[in-house]
């Protein structure tokens, strides 16, 4: 996958316990410790918004989708 080389601005703290997590090898780099941070807050937001659509759908307009056309279907199925 393509990288791209970018600057940051961080604070003495984060950058001290960032290094702390790369030096005790939790993290391989700075720079790997920095991507794998962005990417799950990447993944947390699109979770939201994912979560945030659903909210709007109507349960009983879906349930009444997924229904659709299942009794007539129920007929045909061998009883177990």
């Amino acid at each position: 996958m393509p990288v791209s080389k970018i600057a940051i601005t961080i604070d003495d703290k984060t950058l001290k316990q960032l290094d702390m997590l790369v030096k005790s090898k939790f993290f391989s780099s700075r720079s790997n410790a920095i991507q794998q941070a962005v990417a799950e807050k990447l993944m947390r937001i699109e979770k939201t918004r994912l979560a945030q659509e659903c909210s709007k759908l109507d349960p009983k307009f879906e349930q009444s989708l997924a229904e659709e056309g299942f009794s007539s279907e129920l007929e045909e199925w061998p009883q177990y």
